[in-house]
């Protein structure tokens, strides 16, 4: 992939082009209906982000993508 995109959302976003990579590796070969997999993610991305997560809020998310209760179309949903 082009490192200027990355550097791109770096800039913007703060985060550099490792965690991106680190976390797509683990997307791309993540079980998702483990839940042990699905806690690192969610763990990665609130770092990523700054926001905090609740233990309620992670497991109504584990609970949601283990049950395919997430749609497969998001981005038609705003």
């Amino acid at each position: 992939m082009n490192d200027s995109i990355f550097k791109k959302v770096e800039k913007k976003t703060k985060i550099n082009k490792n965690a991106i990579l680190s976390l797509a590796e683990k997307l791309k070969s993540g079980n998702f209906k483990d839940e042990k997999v699905l806690n690192e993610v969610i763990s990665e991305l609130s770092f990523m982000t700054g926001k905090e997560i609740s233990a309620e809020k992670r497991d109504k998310i584990i609970k949601a993508i283990q049950s395919d209760k997430v749609p497969k179309d998001i981005e038609n949903k705003w």
